[in-house]
C-alpha cells in the first residue's frame, strides 16, 4: 500500500519538526499538560504502580552506576 503523500506532508509539520521550534518552557508546558491528562485517567493503584516502578528504575540506575565508579 502506497502512502499518501498529502499526509506525509502534513505529518511533517508536526511532531519532531514542531518541537524543534519551541522553546524549553514551552516543550515543558506542553508535557505537564500530556503528564496530567494521562494521571486523570489512571487510577490511584496505577498511579501507585508507575510511581513504584520508577522508584526501582532509579534504584537499579544508581545501584548500577555505583558499579561501575561513576557518580550516583
Amino acid at each position: 500500500m502506497k502512502k499518501n503523500p498529502a499526509a506525509q506532508a502534513l505529518g511533517k509539520l508536526g511532531g519532531k519538526a514542531r518541537a524543534k521550534s519551541l522553546s524549553d518552557a514551552q516543550l515543558s508546558e506542553i508535557g505537564k499538560k500530556g503528564a496530567e491528562a494521562r494521571a486523570s485517567k489512571l487510577s490511584a493503584t496505577e498511579r501507585s504502580e508507575i510511581a513504584h516502578k520508577a522508584v526501582q528504575a532509579r534504584i537499579a540506575k544508581q545501584a548500577l552506576q555505583k558499579r561501575k565508579g561513576g557518580k550516583a
